[in-house]
């Protein structure tokens, strides 16, 4: 994708990875939406870059839509979509979770990505195609002890991702996710960062995870997670292949009328 001239619009966009990626697509020639729950952080980062900024919890569909209507009006149209918005709550010990903590979290980092992903869908298809990156974590890949949901919400959206991304391509739409490692934003506490510093190990700059959104743009392929760490270049993370059928059903694959069902087009 050629980013010059384009228009994106970015969820979480008031700090951390929304906000480098923000600066970093502006810099790219694009004009931005900066889209986030704190309104006021939202505005300065449009201000920084001649953008726009809209109010929206993350979490709920109706603000979604609102925003991304708004957006689509005064920019003229979206042609990138970045669903980075999500929080973490650091429970470890799932007997102890309460159910407020629960919702809270994956009414953010999985309804977000679902009702933006279904927003930018729409807006997408009126400007002629585009590209859907959704912010998942190496949570998403591996185990997450130290928080479970958090873990659990990030392989949601892994597995959203990748199963969209078949059908969008042939409509002109190239979705795919960032799954960064430890990253120094605010979704990490100080007591966090101090213990990375005291263990010596590299948290990330958020510029290097808006560096990779740029290289997936330009890469413009679809169905990808790609992995951030320290010292390593952004790159897709290859995926293994389930064992297949055993029998008579070995090597075969689901007829077209099963592949149909699950878009409810063909039940027989």
């Amino acid at each position: 994708m050629e980013l010059t001239g384009k228009h994106a619009l970015i969820t979480g966009a008031a700090s951390g990875i929304g906000k480098a990626t923000a600066l970093r697509l502006a810099a790219e020639g694009m004009t931005v939406a900066c889209v986030d729950r704190d309104y006021a952080g939202a505005l300065a980062v449009a201000e920084q870059i001649g953008g726009h900024a809209f109010e929206a919890d993350c979490g709920e569909a109706a603000p979604i839509d609102r925003a991304f209507a708004a957006a689509e009006e005064t920019l003229g149209g979206l042609d990138v979509v970045f669903l980075n918005a999500g929080i973490a709550i650091g429970q470890a010990r799932i007997d102890e979770l309460s159910d407020d903590d629960y919702f809270r979290l994956m009414r953010v980092n999985v309804d977000g990505v679902v009702f933006g992903t279904r927003a930018a869908i729409r807006a997408l298809e009126r400007r002629g195609g585009g590209a859907i990156i959704a912010t998942a974590s190496l949570a998403g890949l591996i185990p997450f002890p130290p928080d479970p949901v958090y873990d659990a919400s990030k392989h949601a959206v892994v597995g959203f991702i990748r199963s969209v991304a078949e059908t969008l391509a042939p409509r002109g739409i190239l979705a795919n996710t960032v799954n960064p490692g430890m990253t120094d934003t605010n979704i990490l506490s100080e007591d966090a960062k101090d213990f990375f510093a005291q263990i010596d190990f590299p948290l990330m700059p958020a510029e290097q995870i808006a560096q990779a959104i740029v290289d997936i743009l330009e890469a413009g392929r679809y169905g990808e997670c790609w992995v951030c760490q320290p010292g390593r270049d952004a790159e897709p993370y290859r995926f293994g292949q389930v064992p297949g059928p055993r029998g008579t059903a070995a090597g075969k694959v689901p007829p077209n009328g099963l592949r149909d069902w699950a878009t409810g087009r063909d039940r027989g």
